[in-house]
């Protein structure tokens, strides 16, 4: 099989297509190749595994990402198998509670253009393959990237082979390989948290046949119920036919990778006994589960190399908590970025230059979120007592509907409602570039300027 290593697509703009490498064929990986398809460049998408998935089930799809879906044609094939849930709604440990709630139809889709959807995360993948594809981009498994030449540039496999290109693009995750020879072989690699999450499924049927437990899926809501060190993360996905949850918990060292499923389900009946009777009555339902260990990543200096031919992006570059659902938007955000500024290179003289642009809009944005996501598993976890109580209070008002304008809890609080979700990734980047690049735009009215800055829809 020869992998091409140069492009010969025609640019609307008379610029020079590149061949973009990208190596990792997850979530990011993936929306990279879109994004700079569309973008008129040749893509070539290197997975290392067998075959093309997505590991784990659930993914909540906030608006900043849904926005990038319909943008990319991706919207409409997955909108079948979606869920778009009502509310969010906080509830007690004990006793389930509620002690908050983020209302999200209709307010969410009317404020930022674009509804709150769950989804499997494989019909998710599933569509990613199929529009980059569909687009143009190659897509191959069994790379495994063994080295990177950032001068050629290129990538070389354990067995020799290698694909040359203009840029190549690290989407290769928490164990990055393209990471550790950017970082020139100082790569700290990732970091361990305190904390683990099982990963688990049951059949909507097994709750709606349950007199007890048929309220809390009547309406296709999430559930997080929140306590000491621990919180269980729930919501329909599949159409509606599966309930997914995620139970987070404390656990110092690694996984037992040779610990049996009985082993695993026992263990985390143990982690929330005494919790909420409905709660632990689902999780007696639990047949099956996966154990993983929470990562993370420290903050990286730079995200692209000096000569413009390589940038790093996803999770190997920002791996957050999972406590704001927001680490595979940032990776597609990261590619919506990176689409949109290669959208200026007329040819590989451009990359030096354009590149840092791209880390310059993202970086600070990414690790942001990364620090509010580890700021609501300190929220979330607090014993009982004076901190918890505060905490409680200052989500009151969501249920009451009372006016507020703020909140402690982050989905419903208005500031980072506004911040997070009504981001737009790619016009934010055309709007950073025309005044970077001093490049003239047409006057805007009020209404066009209103909208970009998030006043009015």
């Amino acid at each position: 099989m020869t992998i091409p290593t140069s492009t010969n697509l025609a640019r609307s703009d008379g610029g020079t297509p590149l061949h973009v490498v990208v190596v990792g064929g997850g979530l990011g990986g993936l929306s990279a190749a879109i994004s700079c398809t569309l973008a008129g460049h040749k893509v070539t998408v290197l997975e290392q595994a067998a075959q093309l998935g997505e590991v784990g089930a659930g993914i909540q799809l906030t608006p900043n990402v849904t926005r990038l879906l319909r943008s990319w044609g991706v919207y409409d094939e997955l909108r079948g198998s979606a869920v778009e849930p009502g509310n969010i709604w906080f509830r007690r440990w004990e006793t389930g509670a509620p002690i908050g709630v983020t209302r999200l139809v209709p307010h969410f889709a009317a404020a930022f253009g674009a509804p709150y959807w769950v989804v499997h995360r494989a019909h998710l993948h599933e569509a990613l393959v199929g529009r980059a594809r569909a687009l143009g981009a190659t897509v191959e498994v069994q790379w495994r990237i063994e080295s990177v030449d950032f001068d050629a540039p290129s990538v070389t496999t354990a067995d020799g082979r290698v694909v040359r290109g203009d840029i190549v693009v690290g989407c290769d995750g928490l164990k990055s390989v393209t990471r550790r020879f950017f970082l020139g072989g100082e790569d700290p690699g990732p970091r361990e948290t305190r904390f683990c999450a099982y990963r688990s499924t049951v059949p909507m049927a097994a709750l709606r046949a349950d007199p007890e437990l048929r309220g809390l899926v009547e309406k296709p809501d999430l559930h997080l119920w929140i306590g000491h060190e621990r919180h269980v993360m729930s919501y329909p996905i599949s159409g509606g036919e599966t309930f997914n949850m995620v139970l987070s918990h404390p656990h110092e060292g690694p996984v037992d990778p040779a610990a049996t499923q009985e082993q695993l389900i026992a263990e985390m009946r143990q982690h929330y006994e005494g919790w909420d009777p409905k709660l632990t009555k689902i999780i007696r339902l639990i047949d099956k589960t996966s154990k993983w260990k929470l990562m993370g990543y420290e903050r990286l200096k730079s995200w692209v190399h000096p000569n413009g031919t390589y940038v790093i992006l996803g999770d190997a570059c920002h791996a957050m908590l999972p406590y704001m659902s927001q680490g595979a938007a940032m990776a597609m955000e990261d590619a919506a970025a990176l689409g949109r500024v290669l959208a200026r290179a007329s040819g590989p003289k451009d990359l030096p230059a354009l590149t840092q642009l791209f880390a310059d809009i993202r970086m600070d944005r990414a690790y942001e979120v990364q620090g509010r996501s580890a700021l609501n598993g300190r929220i979330w976890h607090y014993p009982d007592g004076e901190d918890q109580r505060a905490r409680d209070a200052g989500m009151a008002a969501t249920l009451t509907g009372e006016h507020y304008i703020r909140s402690t809890n982050q989905w419903s609080d208005p500031s980072t409602q506004i911040w997070l979700y009504n981001h737009d990734a790619e016009g934010d980047t055309d709007r950073f570039l025309d005044t970077r690049l001093g490049t003239k735009t047409a006057p805007k009215s009020g209404v066009q300027e209103m909208r970009e800055m998030g006043l009015l829809m």
